[in-house]
């Protein structure tokens, strides 16, 4: 191989290395996995969700959900659970009736 092939050739593979880790890079943030709070994160935004809803059982939180900063699912005591979207800094920022009923468990297909 000459000289200039061999740097071409080169170029190319690296090219295509830096590209396909990058789209491995995106596809690794990109996907549907929840990143669930800790430390004194998480016990100021479950302070600021309870009080929201008056009480209730925390089932899940994540970071950076729907916009919100934090995002706490409360299951209250009548079985129906709330989302708790929270800004920056710990304040409400709304919350909506999640989606899941008192004993579906997430991810499963509802249509069986």
């Amino acid at each position: 191989m000459q000289p200039r092939t061999k740097w071409l050739t080169g170029a190319a593979v690296a090219v295509a290395l830096v590209g396909g880790g990058t789209g491995v890079a995106v596809a690794a943030t990109n996907g549907d996995d929840e990143e669930p709070l800790t430390g004194s994160t998480l016990d100021r935004a479950v302070d600021a969700a309870l009080e929201e809803t008056g009480g209730g059982t925390v089932v899940e939180t994540e970071a950076g959900d729907d916009g919100a900063a934090y995002s706490v699912e409360v299951r209250l005591d009548d079985g129906s659970q709330v989302e708790v979207n929270l800004d920056q800094d710990f304040k409400v920022i709304g919350h909506e009736a999640d989606d899941d009923g008192p004993n579906d468990d997430e991810g499963e297909n509802d249509d069986d």
